[in-house]
């Protein structure tokens, strides 16, 4: 996958990269990728956080969570909101980690959203959206950060995608979501065996139903979402956060173009 990004922006060609590593996260604010930022911390990774905005409520989630992520003792920088969907945006990810860190050895693109909307009331711009915040985001960070992680000892890429690609109901439509969420899957794949000769491993986790971090006001929904659980509970963000950081481990050096799915057997019906 060819970039302008060089890897001259890391370290002299040739010299070495130690541990902890360096792990860039999309959707840093909240939910799985709060959970994910706040155990790779506890693992003394260096972290790039990243949420949609610096300002209001979002910006507050995200500085809350790197003051966590720093009490545990990890380096842990929030200097980027962005809106994803463009490449300008994924390249000010790139280039500010490189900047604040001097490599990337791991991405995470979490950043992402469920749109409920049936395909007869979803327009063209809410397909378009879906898929440049999603899938393209996915892709263009892979494009220009695997230049710079090849380098690495321990190159991974994850994707969070969900189980509304591949279970479908007239109750609950999702097409704009399942599609771009297949699109990641598809191009985690494809980027597997592109980057495989280099080392780098990519893959995805697809979440089944997963708590959020403030109470729901719908107890109805999730009610429903526990009865079609097969194994009868709803995951926890920390539980999600735990295959991502498996598949970031040198336990996984040999898994790459999977979808690992952690939905209590959800998609087994």
């Amino acid at each position: 996958m060819p970039s302008d990004l060089t890897a001259a922006k890391g370290p002299p060609e040739g010299a070495p990269l130690a541990h902890p590593r360096v792990v860039l996260i999309t959707g840093a604010g909240s939910g799985i990728g709060a959970a994910l930022a706040r155990r790779l911390a506890a693992d003394g990774q260096h972290l790039m956080l990243h949420a949609r905005s610096l300002e209001g409520e979002s910006g507050g989630r995200l500085q809350a969570v790197r003051e966590q992520c720093l009490k545990l003792g990890a380096p842990a920088c929030a200097e980027i909101g962005c809106e994803l969907g463009g490449e300008e945006a994924t390249r000010q990810l790139v280039e500010a980690t490189l900047e604040r860190f001097g490599r990337i050895d791991q991405v995470v693109s979490n950043a992402g959203y469920a749109q409920q909307r049936g395909l007869a009331e979803s327009s063209w711009d809410d397909l378009a959206r879906a898929f440049a915040v999603m899938p393209m985001t996915f892709a263009s960070l892979i494009r220009l950060a695997s230049p710079v992680m090849a380098r690495s000892s321990s190159p991974r890429f994850v994707g969070v995608s969900s189980f509304v690609a591949h279970r479908f109901d007239t109750d609950t439509p999702f097409p704009a979501t399942a599609a771009a969420k297949a699109a990641m899957e598809a191009i985690a794949r494809s980027a597997a065996a592109e980057l495989a000769p280099r080392g780098i491993t990519v893959n995805c986790v697809a979440p089944g139903y997963t708590r959020k971090d403030r109470p729901s006001t719908n107890q109805k929904a999730w009610a429903k979402a526990v009865r079609e659980t097969p194994l009868g509970r709803i995951a926890t963000p920390e539980k999600i956060a735990e295959a991502i950081r498996f598949l970031l481990s040198d336990a996984a050096t040999d898994i790459t173009g999977e979808v690992i799915h952690v939905d209590g057997g959800l998609t087994l019906l």
